[in-house]
């Protein structure tokens, strides 16, 4: 019998679209927000509870600054760029199955690094460079296409990161203990420019439309003065001149303080997606001065700077960056709920207790272990909220 009218019946509501991998790998910030973030929690989870099972030619504590910085940080990084590039440029950089072939390379690294012998490091070093250099073409080919000359840096910071993990990577075959700390505070520094800029776009612009009547000034001419500080600091670190780095280093962590004031902190205390972005900017521009005090030669602790601008940072401003920007992507209100809340407390809670682990005569063992407890629920409350999210369509 023909059928004249075919009836479908309406999906109700408020009813959850079925998962879609074409969805999945529309936008960068999908796959690799949810990779970075669940590396991140696994990696805390070896580190402290089986150290044993990191028997790869990168073990011990320089495979876990490496995935820390690397493999959390700059793959969120990333992810971020890659978003926020169509935006920017009007052409979206990395989609569908050019996006999955970059997360794969992103596996593959993460993988290899585990297996023991040298040609697994190699293969996984390898790896990670071509994540790093394919996501710069990429981004780059989008802004060089639109002619978008504002952020024709910003491909060459993904660079930069690809560069000091090579660095990083041949410091460790080498055994050469300060080339390897030199590519490690080059990564961070490089990573810390890469966050101060998009930091000095993207939180006045939140924080003015979120707070009615707020008004922040743009404070552009500082804001040059501190990316070029950053920039000189990465290079004379890497030649060697300490003592000029620390200087720099100092000059953009003052004038990150500065501009943390001028934004009114006050202001925002009642909207948890702000205030926990805030709370990164102010602990990445302390870490630079702990940074800088470092290679000045006044602080003796090697591992303060390396945290104070990694967990409370870099942490504390990723866990409100994956939030509010996969919000506004995914199509969803600009509103945080409890759990997104209470991941926040407890990734200030980590920096905190991690930070205080390092003191002299504290008991470092019991602190570091509570800080990973902190650490691993504020990630594994973001994956359980927005997992579910990300590999479906936008609402």
């Amino acid at each position: 019998m023909q059928v004249l009218l075919p009836i479908r019946e309406a999906t109700p509501p408020g009813a959850p679209s079925r998962p879609s991998w074409r969805a999945f790998t529309e936008m960068g910030f999908r796959p690799l927000y949810l990779l970075g973030c669940a590396w991140a929690l696994v990696s805390v989870l070896l580190w402290i509870h089986a150290p044993g099972l990191l028997r790869g030619d990168l073990g011990g504590v320089f495979w876990h600054g490496h995935e820390m910085l690397w493999a959390f940080v700059g793959t969120i990084a990333v992810g971020f760029l890659l978003t926020a590039g169509g935006n920017w440029t009007g052409h979206n950089p990395l989609r569908g199955n050019a996006l999955a072939a970059l997360c794969a390379l992103w596996l593959v690294a993460r993988v290899w690094y585990l297996v023991p012998g040298r040609p697994a490091f190699w293969v996984a070093t390898a790896a990670d460079l071509a994540f790093f250099l394919w996501a710069a073409a990429a981004l780059g080919r989008s802004v060089w296409r639109s002619r978008n000359k504002r952020n024709y840096g910003v491909p060459l910071m993904l660079l930069a990161l690809a560069l000091t993990h090579l660095v990083y990577a041949l410091g460790v075959v080498r055994g050469d203990y300060p080339g390897l700390m030199r590519g490690l505070n080059a990564g961070l520094l490089s990573m810390a420019v890469l966050t101060l800029l998009i930091a000095r776009r993207i939180i006045p612009f939140f924080a003015g439309r979120a707070v009615a009547g707020l008004t922040i000034p743009p404070h552009t001419r500082s804001g040059h003065l501190q990316i070029a500080a950053g920039v000189i600091a990465i290079a004379m670190l890497l030649a060697g001149m300490n003592t000029l780095a620390a200087l720099a280093l100092a000059a953009s962590g003052a004038i990150a303080i500065v501009q943390w004031v001028a934004w009114k902190p006050w202001a925002v205390r009642r909207v948890p997606l702000l205030w926990i972005l805030y709370a990164g900017y102010l602990g990445l521009g302390v870490g630079l001065l702990v940074g800088a005090a470092h290679l000045a030669g006044a602080v003796a602790w090697g591992a303060w700077h390396v945290h104070t601008i990694g967990v409370a940072g870099f942490s504390v401003l990723i866990i409100g960056m994956v939030t509010r920007t996969a919000l506004g992507h995914l199509g969803r209100p600009l509103r945080t709920d409890k759990s997104m809340v209470v991941s926040y407390v407890l990734m200030l809670m980590a920096a905190l207790l991690r930070l205080a682990a390092l003191w002299p005569q504290a008991p470092a063992v019991p602190l570091l272990h509570a800080s990973a407890t902190a650490w691993v629920l504020a990630l594994g409350l973001y994956l359980w909220r927005f997992t579910p999210w990300m590999i479906r369509p936008r609402a």
